[in-house]
């Protein structure tokens, strides 16, 4: 009797702890749950300083392995390759950064933050790690700056894995051009629990589980960034040249091995700008995933990855 009353006292206790953070300190919560993700994936998290700018970045996979580096869209940061990582580390040198402006990194007010000025920026990281020739993948802005690099410096990118890249002009209307277009604000950042929600199911078909101290802490950021989200928003659409139109006035035409990949869901920017970007890529795949949205690396990072090996597995060495 005394041991079966040790013991509920001990599960009270447990509970009422985890109760207490639960409400009382989420972030703790979530910070554990993240931390515990990267490791399955085989990550760490490092930091690093560049022209003014402190960086964050997760990094994991053997030393000697082929580097691949990866940047997020706008809005999000880093953990949005944790999942699709736990694949890639097992071949690769992964490196997936916060980009100036979002995530951990630094976040002036005051900075530049057109798709040339990121592009500068991760050349200036790509230096501190050492990487002279690498592979570069990115979806939504992080594809449009992962492309505007392999422009300005085809020498150093061996492939390019482009995932729903902005940045395609002449692609046709999507669902978020329309809203845009009747005066509504882009539906990519959020300043509430409920503008979060609407987020998540704009930006994929299917958005995967988030424990509710992660959701929340998630939320947070996200009303702590909505300004400088929407500042960078107009910055680049008003400021940043289009990369078809770039990529099209390119003689040669650019050669870099590429993988476009596209959901064929996709609310945000529209699926036809993966044939445009493969008529202008000359040695350019395409594969649309059939019921993902803007997000495959997070909504399928299984199907996601074991595409990007199968692209890998055809490139030279």
């Amino acid at each position: 009797m005394l041991i079966l009353k040790a013991f509920l006292l001990l599960l009270a206790l447990t509970i009422a702890v985890y109760v207490g953070l639960y409400f009382l300190a989420p972030k703790k919560i979530a910070d554990t749950a993240m931390s515990l993700e990267r490791m399955r994936a085989g990550l760490q998290r490092s930091e690093m300083n560049i022209d003014g700018f402190h960086i964050v970045y997760l990094e994991g996979g053997p030393q000697s392995a082929p580097p691949l580096l990866l940047l997020h869209g706008i809005g999000a940061d880093k953990d949005n390759w944790t999942r699709v990582a736990a694949t890639l580390t097992k071949r690769y040198r992964v490196y997936a950064i916060d980009l100036p402006g979002f995530g951990e990194s630094s976040k002036p007010a005051d900075a530049r933050y057109r798709i040339s000025d990121q592009v500068a920026r991760v050349a200036l990281v790509a230096s501190k790690l050492g990487l002279t020739r690498f592979h570069l993948g990115g979806n939504s802005m992080g594809g449009w700056i992962s492309a505007a690099y392999a422009i300005a410096h085809p020498e150093a990118v061996q492939s390019l894995w482009l995932l729903d890249p902005a940045g395609v002009f002449s692609a046709e209307e999507s669902e978020m051009t329309k809203l845009m277009a009747a005066g509504m604000p882009p539906p990519l950042f959020a300043r509430s629990a409920q503008d979060f929600g609407r987020l998540m199911q704009f930006v994929m078909q299917k958005p995967p589980f988030i424990p509710a101290p992660v959701r929340q802490v998630l939320i947070d950021r996200q009303i702590a960034n909505y300004a400088l989200n929407e500042t960078i928003f107009g910055e680049i659409r008003e400021q940043s040249g289009a990369l078809d139109a770039t990529l099209a006035a390119m003689n040669p035409p650019l050669a870099t091995p590429t993988l476009i990949v596209w959901g064929d869901k996709d609310r945000v920017l529209h699926p036809s700008g993966a044939a445009i970007l493969h008529r202008l890529l000359p040695n350019s795949q395409v594969l649309m995933m059939a019921g993902i949205g803007h997000l495959p690396m997070l909504e399928a990072p299984g199907r996601a990855a074991q595409d990007y090996l199968a692209f890998r597995a055809g490139l030279p060495d």
